[in-house]
């Protein structure tokens, strides 16, 4: 059912989008004909043309289930391996395609997000392949369109609580989600998403401070150092990339930026990735600034044969040399060189493992 992404040699995979749509082509064929195609196959957005094994059929009075099993690839995806189901029902003529959030399936409960508030979390690329999938299955069998789709994960409101759901205000399960349809491995495409609707979800509640955070504990720093609210916290991860591009198109007055000063550093230097992976501390930098700093020559040489910024930091620490707050107004100014003149005030806190502050920068 997967093929690869190109260059990398690992499998892509299909969208719970992608799947939801699959099983409502067979639940639609089957509450028509009495019968559930199977394999079934959809046509994505780009192309593709997969088919899906069901592993769930139900035909019953004035309905049909279909389900697929999420193959997610060779992508560490949270739904990878969920069943995803749906429910075909007739509807009130002229009713067209109706969405109904079934079990795992959450519904949005705060605004700014690309649905209205009470409708299920199904979003509006994969309602609309579903919508095609209802109407190219009426027309070959003699429907009329008019029908209840409802959506369900197994064990999908276990699942939300991994992702961003709860504090997005989706709640009660998943969001069927995907604008391709393909999982591209390790695109983390729906954390960046997520990045991008809880900046939303911000600017809807009229919040004029937001955080974009690497991790758990500078989550919780930001949090009393601001007096932030939840809804005011990016789960920024190591894309900060996509917190700064997507700010510098829907600007939020203050952005803070928080995280350990590993990452920190990188992002000083200007990455906007900072996963281990696709960057890498510069302890050749961080010579440097502790040299220009007024670190002797001894530190310097010391710095630039560090095993971790947090070896350098204890170091420059133990020299009286303010590293921490040398990064973060370095990172300060990249943040504010990435924002390319958008009208937000942003400040920089780096933190050590404790969660103690050993760097800042200021608006």
């Amino acid at each position: 059912m997967s093929g690869r992404a190109e260059g990398s040699g690992l499998r892509y995979g299909w969208t719970t989008g992608a799947c939801a749509t699959a099983s409502t082509a067979a639940a639609y064929t089957a509450l028509l004909t009495g019968t559930f195609p199977d394999p079934v196959e959809i046509v994505l957005p780009k192309g593709h043309r997969p088919a899906f094994a069901l592993a769930r059929e139900q035909l019953g009075d004035g309905f049909a289930t279909a389900g697929v099993v999420k193959d997610a690839g060779d992508d560490p995806d949270v739904t990878h391996g969920a069943l995803v189901s749906v429910t075909v029902r007739p509807a009130e003529p002229g009713a067209g395609v109706v969405f109904r959030a079934g079990d795992g399936v959450g519904t949005v409960t705060k605004p700014g997000l690309p649905l209205p508030v009470g409708e299920p979390a199904i979003n509006p690329v994969p309602r609309q392949l579903m919508r095609e999938v209802v109407e190219r299955v009426a027309a070959e069998h003699g429907g009329s369109g008019d029908v209840i789709v409802e959506v369900s994960v197994d064990g999908g409101a276990e699942l939300a609580r991994r992702t961003w759901n709860p504090r997005l205000g989706i709640l009660g399960g998943l969001s069927i989600l995907g604008t391709t349809g393909v999982v591209v491995p390790y695109s983390c495409s729906a954390w960046i998403d997520s990045i991008r609707r809880g900046v939303d979800v911000a600017r809807a509640a009229g919040l004029q401070h937001v955080a974009g955070c690497t991790g758990s504990t500078s989550e919780k720093v930001a949090a009393q150092l601001h007096d932030l609210p939840g809804e005011a916290l990016l789960d920024m991860g190591d894309f900060a990339g996509a917190v700064l591009k997507y700010l510098r198109r829907h600007p939020v007055p203050r952005l803070t930026v928080a995280g350990g000063i590993g990452k920190i550093s990188k992002l000083a230097d200007g990455h906007l990735d900072l996963h281990s992976k696709r960057s890498q501390v510069d302890f050749a930098r961080l010579a440097a600034i502790v040299g220009e700093a007024g670190g002797g020559s001894d530190l310097v040489t010391r710095i630039a044969g560090a095993n971790t910024a947090l070896e350098a930091l204890h170091l420059c620490t133990d020299a009286n040399i303010p590293l921490g707050d040398l990064i973060a107004h370095r990172a300060r100014q990249f943040c504010l060189e990435t924002l390319r003149g958008a009208p937000i005030e942003v400040d920089v806190v780096v933190i050590d493992r404790a969660g103690t502050v050993v760097g800042h920068a200021p608006a």
